[in-house]
């Protein structure tokens, strides 16, 4: 590798080789040297005298944040997927993980130890929480400064290209978390080397990232070569770019739509989708509609209304953001149009907020779930729907996310209902910021509405505590229980009918309705019934106690394809009455 940086206002930066300092050369705002430097030399650089810092390209950080460099030469790895042939995430189930709690160990190498139990499961895709290097061993990962590495106790980037192809060997696709939008509060120097940052805009973390001021030109490059080499140089198949809305860019094009072009072309190059996806909290369809036509071409979505609207539904929670669902009505406007704030008033926001599907829009590019990082530890426990839902609710919550038009995601552990809190947890080495940050929740979760949420005062977990972490990690042997073990069957069952009925398969939001009774609109549970329709397909859940005798309307015979419990159906001139038992679900076909 040809050492060479861009420090655009350095007057001088050395390349840093143990105790040696060499000097570099100028070439217009870059520094470059003539020394090629093989896979595995350590080496930093010092910017107009200052300390040694690592390079903002670094594909590798063997020591720790503030550490030096290491090339890596991608090369280097045996690859054995040449018959990959990739796998859009549009209509495929996937399954997020995050690394350091999703095995004992928490490495990269143990959990390619558990991918069969995600191929026996029906999964098409593995979506890995961001894998860059962070502030001490364990944490969630959203704090990273290293965008072109991979932390090095998950195994560093061997073991990343090692995962993915294990994964393809398997049939199952690879989508990486990145997040280009901010960077954590240790290790982070880009501001040393040039303008990365800008305070001409502002996110919930500070100065913005400068995608449209002086400079620019050259962080876009960064950004982009960041998630070109993840395709390119690790085989991923697809990008998780986090919270997207803090990428403030007001120039003429972009920096997404210049992503979707260029990601694009790479695609057409090696002959396989690769698919971008975006976390958004605008509620805009400018994500997902195609750079050709004004927007910015990701590929699909996440849609945090469609989980919002089944959790408050099935849990009957009604705090913070969930405030403005629960209702059955507010569930067929998620399930049939994908945003329920589409231009009305949020009141969580205090504003009106959102733009409404097009008609004809793919279901397929929204991705919904039940549970995922966020839903679960952004809560003050960290506890998961299993901790405060019976069975029944569960399997409601599977079937009405997995049967969407959408493109469904689980959050590990989920199939099987574990009772394993997921916590948000930290482990900054350096002090004062290992207190702000422990302060920080304790204030976030010291509101009245979380002692009403569980029923008493709410002890929020520190989360410097190792402790903290080490609950988070996945508690494996609860697939032996029966009651698990019954819950991951449904899972499996529901994506496989997902797969072999058409019309739950489809992406057709027009064809997709919701029917209700048996209980006020306004109940908080609900504890009515509903039939989701899907085309000709039925899903008929039961919430309420007792047995439910439920009117399904169709247009010819239909079979029973999964039940959470056996059913009865009588049939009626127009369709067929299902007498379901309580908390119970049915599918039809």
């Amino acid at each position: 590798m040809l050492p060479r940086v861009w420090a655009p206002t350095a007057a001088r930066v050395d390349l840093v080789l143990g105790d040696e300092h060499v000097p570099l050369t100028a070439d217009g705002e870059w520094w470059v040297g003539d020394a090629d430097l093989p896979h595995g030399t350590d080496y930093a650089f010092a910017v107009d005298g200052g300390p040694p810092r690592p390079d903002p390209r670094s594909a590798w950080q063997p020591q720790d944040v503030h550490g030096p460099s290491r090339v890596y030469d991608p090369g280097t790895f045996a690859w054995s997927d040449d018959g990959w042939s990739g796998v859009d995430v549009r209509g495929h189930v996937t399954y997020e993980l995050h690394v350091g709690t999703f095995s004992d160990e928490g490495t990269l190498t143990s959990a390619i130890e558990h991918l069969d139990e995600l191929v026996s499961l029906g999964i098409d895709l593995v979506e890995l929480m961001p894998v860059a290097p962070f502030s001490g061993v364990h944490g969630w990962g959203y704090d990273g400064v290293g965008t072109f590495a991979v932390h090095e106790p998950y195994g560093g980037p061997a073991a990343l290209q090692a995962f993915v192809d294990a994964a393809h060997a398997r049939g199952l696709g690879v989508c990486l978390d990145v997040v280009h939008n901010h960077m954590g509060p240790s290790g982070n120097y880009l501001g040393e080397f040039g303008p990365y940052f800008t305070d001409a805009h502002q996110t919930p973390w500070g100065s913005a990232i400068n995608l449209d001021g002086p400079g620019s030109e050259e962080v876009r490059r960064w950004v982009c070569d960041s998630a070109l080499r993840w395709f390119r140089d690790f085989h991923v198949d697809a990008l998780r770019l986090d919270a997207v809305h803090a990428l403030i860019d007001f120039s003429e094009g972009h920096l997404l739509s210049q992503l979707s072009d260029e990601v694009a072309a790479l695609s057409a190059e090696l002959g396989r989708p690769l698919s971008l996806v975006a976390e958004s909290d605008l509620n805009d369809v400018v994500s997902v509609t195609p750079t050709a036509e004004g927007g910015w071409g990701m590929t699909a979505q996440w849609d945090d209304d469609v989980h919002h609207a089944v959790h408050a539904l099935v849990t009957g929670e009604r705090h913070g953001y969930y405030v403005d669902f629960g209702s059955p009505q507010v569930l067929r406007k998620a399930l049939t149009g994908a945003f329920v704030h589409d231009g009305e008033h949020s009141t969580f926001r205090g504003k009106d907020w959102g733009r409404p599907v097009p008609p004809g829009t793919d279901g397929h590019r929204f991705v919904a779930a039940g549970s995922t990082h966020d839903q679960v530890g952004n809560r003050a426990l960290g506890d998961r729907p299993s901790a405060r839902l019976d069975a029944g609710g569960l399997a409601a919550t599977a079937a009405l996310v997995l049967l969407s038009p959408f493109s469904p995601m689980l959050f590990m552990g989920e199939e099987w209902g574990t009772r394993t809190p997921w916590m948000y947890f930290t482990d900054h080495p350096d002090p004062d910021l290992a207190a702000a940050v422990r302060d920080g929740r304790r204030r976030e979760f010291g509101g009245h509405a979380w002692d009403v949420l569980y029923g008493g005062h709410v002890e929020v977990p520190d989360p410097q505590d190792p402790e903290t972490f080490r609950r988070s990690v996945l508690t494996r042997h609860e697939m032996d229980d029966p009651a698990h073990a019954r819950l991951r069957d449904w899972y499996r069952s529901l994506i496989a009918v997902r797969r072999s009925v058409p019309d739950l398969a489809a992406g057709d939001l027009a064809a997709t309705d919701v029917v209700w009774g048996g209980a006020s609109e306004d109940d908080a549970p609900w504890d009515g019934w509903l039939v989701l329709h899907r085309g000709s397909a039925r899903v008929v859940v039961n919430l309420s106690g007792e047995q439910a005798s439920v009117p399904v309307r169709t247009d010819g015979p239909v079979d029973v394809v999964a039940a959470w419990d056996p059913a009865t159906i009588e049939p009626t001139a127009d369709g067929a009455v299902v007498v379901t038992p309580p908390r119970s679900v049915v599918v039809l076909a």
